[in-house]
């Protein structure tokens, strides 16, 4: 459902850490684990103390990201390519889809996937606790290039 682009840009900006780890913006839950998997597939929270495979840490992505497709796939309207949607499915698995569906972003998308001020709208959820942060700067326009590759 997911090309392997997404993917690689998911891993790249989430990082694999073998052991549970807290939020490094609040410091606190949730807890997260491999790229960035926070509720394993048998739906129980990570915890501090965890610790698993690159093999398991593949797996869990791979059930992560098919969760989020099939919720970005009920709130894009428009048929989108292969690029268009696994960027909106980056940015959700990032920021959640309760805020994509609430984001302006999602609005443009829904209303012209081909307007070229999509790219801003990616770039307005570059922060954490308030604070703008370099990553996520980086993830934003990793995202925004990803969206308008054909």
């Amino acid at each position: 459902m997911i090309n392997k682009a997404t993917l690689d840009l998911i891993k790249s900006f989430e990082g694999l850490i073998l052991r549970a780890y807290p939020d490094p913006a609040t410091r606190a839950e949730p807890y997260t684990i491999g790229y960035g998997t926070t509720i394993y597939p048998n739906g129980q929270k990570v915890k501090l103390g965890d610790k698993i495979t690159q093999t398991q840490a593949t797996e869990y992505l791979q059930d992560d990201v098919d969760k989020f497709a099939r919720r970005v796939k009920v709130l894009v309207k428009p048929v989108l390519n292969d690029n268009q949607f696994g960027a909106i499915v980056s940015f959700a698995y990032n920021v959640g889809t309760g805020n994509l569906a609430k984001s302006t972003l999602l609005k443009k998308v829904n209303a012209n996937p081909s307007d070229n001020s999509i790219a801003g709208e990616f770039m307005k959820w570059n922060k954490a606790a308030g604070k703008v942060m370099n990553g996520l700067t980086r993830r934003r326009a990793a995202e925004a290039k990803l969206y308008f590759t054909k």
